[in-house]
């Protein structure tokens, strides 16, 4: 109920009626830039244009669920870490409403840092941001304060965290994170590395402010300065500095917003702009190549880079069946 299989998109699976659209849309702006512009030989086919379609739909739709939640009542259960309710996305959205917008920063860290598992959800993170059920929280008070402590009850209770029998985990984006305490490429580090970015006394909202003003208001270009300024948080490569930035912006934490799709240093997103424009995932064709060349795309399919992005990525998976995604 609700849903309508369009002609033609039998490939895809269902399109939600409010979708069919902007589907179209997409559709036929794809074919006149493949006309007019450049040509995109990855999507000569309708097979794969009406996968790809169906991609940047559903990337569509990720973003506008996660800024729809911000107009949703969410129960408190959700910012507390004893509670299997818990929620880092939501509990950020609790406490930014709620005018403590540094915790708010620190919860979306959280929620990149730890991603949601398959199978154990929220667990690491909760159980991590609410030390395992003994009093207080790991917030951004008490790890910012000292964060050498928290490595210490890292290392006191790595073993308790990891425990057979109990699903749990880093998310899929973050499958390759350790826990340990110590190491340059642990959990401990990218606490402490964080800590030291931020730079308190400063603040997340003052540290946004600085660059935004530096910029000149361009939302772009300070999306850019932290970028490259997290080259200093250890354990954050390309794509946690793109979806942690990036989720700031979606959730008017911050007003930035990525003005390229970042393809240096990415897999993903690289093989499947290189399918688009080449019909090839494995061409040599660098990656600043083909961001000028998606800075010509994405003006004209008005979706935005991180929805283009999202989007690439997913279709090279599997460019001819549509698949749906998920962490």
């Amino acid at each position: 109920m609700g849903f309508a299989v369009l002609a033609g998109w039998g490939r895809v699976g269902v399109i939600r009626p409010k979708n069919e659209h902007a589907a179209r849309q997409l559709r036929a702006r794809l074919r006149d830039f493949d006309r007019r512009r450049i040509s995109l030989p990855g999507i000569a086919g309708d097979q794969e244009l009406d996968v790809f379609v169906g991609q940047l739909v559903e990337s569509i739709r990720r973003v506008d669920y996660v800024a729809r939640l911000r107009e949703r009542d969410i129960s408190v259960r959700r910012t507390d870490p004893r509670d299997t309710m818990f929620d880092a996305l939501r509990a950020a959205i609790v406490h930014q409403r709620g005018g403590d917008v540094e915790e708010a920063f620190w919860l979306v860290f959280l929620f990149v840092h730890f991603g949601k598992h398959r199978n154990g959800g929220w667990r690491y993170a909760r159980e991590v941001y609410g030390r395992l059920g003994a009093p207080g929280t790991w917030n951004w008070s008490a790890v910012s304060t000292d964060p050498g402590a928290f490595r210490d009850w890292l290392a006191e209770n790595q073993s308790r965290l990891k425990r057979k029998g109990v699903p749990g985990g880093f998310g899929n984006h973050r499958k390759y994170e350790s826990l340990d305490p110590y190491s340059s490429r642990g959990t401990g580090e990218a606490f402490e590395s964080y800590v030291r970015w931020v730079a308190p006394p400063r603040t997340h909202a003052i540290l946004i402010a600085n660059t935004v003003r530096a910029a000149r208001h361009d939302g772009g270009v300070a999306f850019d300065v932290l970028y490259r300024a997290m080259e200093a948080v250890s354990t954050f490569g390309r794509t946690a500095k793109f979806d942690y930035l990036a989720m700031l912006g979606t959730l008017s934490l911050a007003p930035i917003t990525p003005a390229f799709p970042y393809l240096s240093g990415s897999t993903g997103p690289l093989k499947g702009a290189r399918r688009l424009f080449t019909g090839d995932p494995n061409c040599r064709i660098g990656p600043k190549v083909l961001e000028a060349q998606l800075g010509k795309l994405q003006p004209v399919l008005e979706v935005g880079f991180q929805v283009l992005e999202d989007a690439l990525c997913n279709w090279q998976k599997s460019p001819r069946v549509f698949r749906a995604f998920r962490g």
